[in-house]
This record gives C-alpha cells, structure tokens and sequence, in this order.
C-alpha cells in the first residue's frame, strides 16, 4: 500500500499569524520526505480559511526544494479557474523545477464562490474542466499546439518548458459524482477519490470506476487509485474522537457551509442526516494508531485500497500517523 498526506493549509480561527501555517506545512513536507510517502498532495482552495493555499504550484515549488525523493502532488489543480496554457506552463516549470517529481491532479470544482469571484459561470464548470485538461495535455505533447474548442482557440502556439517526464507527469481527475467517474474512465484516465463519502460509498464508485473502465478497453492494473481519508489519531481514543469532531466541525462550519454551496447538484450529507455524526461515524478514521491501522487494513481487504491519501486533522494525528501507523502497515 502506499501512502501520501493529502495537505491542507487551515487557518482555524486564525489563532497563529498565516507565515506559521505554512511554516509548519513545510516542515511536515520535509518529515514525509523522510518518513517512507510516497508523495505531499497539495490542496487548492479559494476565499476560504478552511485552506489557504491558492496555489499549489508555487507552494509545490517549495515543497520540491525542502525534499529529495518525494512526489508533489497537486490535489488539485482547479482547472477551470485557469487560463489552460497558463496552467500548462505552470505544471511543466514544477516539474523540471521538481527533477520530474510532479503528479498532475486537475479537478472541476464545486464551490460557487470560486467561479463567481474569478468571472468563470458555474454552468460552464464541466465543459472548461474538460476543455482544459485536453488542452494541458496536448500543449505537454505536441510541438505546437493549434486548438480550436467551445471557450478557448490557439493556432501553432509553441507552450513551453515542456514537462521534464516523458510524455507527461502521471495524471489523475478528481471524481466523485458518478457522471464524473465515468466520463474519467471512459478516456482512461486514473482519478483521485475524495475524503467525504463513506467507506462504503468508495468501494462503491471504486467498483463503478473498474467496471467502466474495463467498458472502454482499458486495464485498470498498475494504477494508483489514491482514496482520501480524513485522519485523527491520539493515545486516547476519547481524545481522538474530540479531534475528529473538532474537524468535522471545521468542514461543515467553513468548507461546506452557505457562502461554498456547490455549484453541482448535489451535497456531501445524504438528506436527513447529521453532517458532523456522519463525518465522525462514517468518513474520520479515528482512535488510536492500533486502531486507526486496523481500520486501514479493513478497507485495504473491503474496497481494496491500496492507496491512502491521508488528511491528517492535527499535527499530532499526523506525527502519530509517521511514527506508529505507517511503520506497523508497511
């Protein structure tokens, strides 16, 4: 199984000044590199102190300087929000800035206030998503790109630095909805699977994703298929448990909340339910690190994880993450 840390920048309450945030962020990075990860994701958020990073390829530039073997992640790139040359230029420069260490994590989106700010109108989310990402992809292979789509045009246009991987840096779409995980594997793409359904819901889309995949003449072996799992760990289940409360609190209160309604048509939380019970009963892994292993190695055996992208809800829960779960799984 491999393992990687799915990194937030929260800045709850703003308790610290925002230098320490990213201080701290950069200092995990380093222990990861150290610690037997495989990669940092870095996670792209807007206008929001759930996560004050809005961009993961300057913040991965960093990440790529304090490390020697670790992958940068972006978790993600928000595809719509960029012009997609831009956003071409900006992956492959990490990528030979990084010695080739890149994985390419492109995503749709879902929170209004994002689009309404930069301009973009959400009922063209999906299309631009798609748009772009076939646009990065052809202007990291082809000499010159000529493209003529819906929103963007360019005619023998040379993109460059081109990515120091060959053909490209790994790919992988974030999808949740089921229309998303088909529309992924119908093209072949791996995907990124999110921290906020269930253990039951992602075997779910886990089993719909091969099964479509297999549909459209593609192998699903050899992939790495990471599932996000929002993690708090302690000594003390009990005080595990109020960390993860603490998160899911976070989420709901400042992620999910009024001024982030989606620009999909649909929510997190089933109709009816408690969001934060939900988070705590069916999404957080928490308790103590025998605990937490133990859980990680029943969904390695019900929805056959074999990759955990962890997002750890204190640094305790991530220096208890380092220190005793990993070493006990590997």
């Amino acid at each position: 199984m491999k393992f990687g840390v799915l990194q937030f920048f929260s800045w709850p309450e703003r308790r610290v000044d925002l230098a320490t945030v990213y201080a701290r962020a950069l200092d995990r990075i380093a222990i990861m590199d150290e610690g037997g990860y495989d990669a940092v994701w870095l996670a792209e958020h807007h206008f929001s102190s759930f996560s004050v990073c809005p961009s993961v390829h300057m913040v991965g530039t960093l990440a790529a300087a304090r490390t020697r073997r670790l992958r940068i992640g972006t978790a993600v790139s928000l595809a719509p929000l960029y012009h997609p040359l831009r956003l071409a230029e900006e992956v492959a420069l990490l990528d030979q800035l990084s010695g080739g260490r890149v994985n390419w994590g492109a995503g749709r989106g879902f929170a209004r206030v994002e689009f309404e700010a930069f301009g973009v109108p959400p009922e063209e989310s999906a299309s631009r998503f798609r748009e772009t990402v076939e646009i990065v992809l052809r202007a990291w292979t082809e000499e010159r790109l000529d493209f003529a789509g819906r929103h963007f045009r360019f005619a023998d246009v040379e993109v460059l630095p081109k990515p120091l991987q060959q053909p490209h840096p790994p790919v992988w779409l974030a999808a949740s909805s089921e229309a998303a995980i088909e529309w992924a594997a119908a093209r072949g793409f791996s995907i990124l699977m999110d921290p906020h359904s269930s253990a039951a819901e992602l075997g779910r889309k886990r089993r719909l994703y091969a099964a479509r995949l297999a549909a459209a003449g593609f192998a699903a072996e050899g992939r790495d298929i990471p599932m996000a799992r929002l993690v708090a760990i302690a000594e003390d289940a009990g005080q595990a448990a109020a960390v993860a409360r603490s998160g899911a609190l976070w989420i709901v209160d400042s992620y999910l909340g009024a001024e982030h309604r989606p620009v999909i048509e649909r929510s997190f939380t089933p109709e009816g339910v408690d969001p934060v019970a939900r988070y705590l009963d069916e999404v957080i892994l928490h308790g103590t690190p025998e605990a937490v292993a133990d859980a990680i190695l029943r969904l390695e055996h019900e929805i056959g994880l074999d990759y955990l992208l962890c997002a750890p809800l204190s640094h305790q829960s991530f220096m208890l993450l380092t220190e005793r779960v990993l070493p006990r799984l590997a």
